[in-house]
């Protein structure tokens, strides 16, 4: 998930990003603090937060980038969309 400290819609997925976790184990979530690496947020197009970005074995299956609010329903629907 790329985020940063400052950004209240990704504050917003803190209550239940540990449960999305849990639910979804079979995962790695990656946190990626946007300001401490904006070369890669620029490789990877990622310009508004949050954003979630998937891979599997070194390469790209899927997407979530907007500077939108995500509701936990999205990122669930988001994760199941990648199976």
């Amino acid at each position: 998930m790329f985020s940063a400290d400052w950004c209240p819609d990704c504050r917003f997925l803190d209550p239940f990003m540990p449960e999305i976790e849990e639910a979804y184990s079979d995962y790695t979530f990656v946190h990626v603090d946007r300001d401490k690496f904006l070369d890669l947020c620029a490789d990877l197009d990622v310009y508004g937060i949050p954003s979630f970005v998937a891979f599997r074995d070194g390469k790209e299956i899927g997407r979530f980038v907007s500077k939108d609010r995500k509701t936990k329903e999205e990122v669930e629907k988001f994760i199941e969309s990648l199976a």
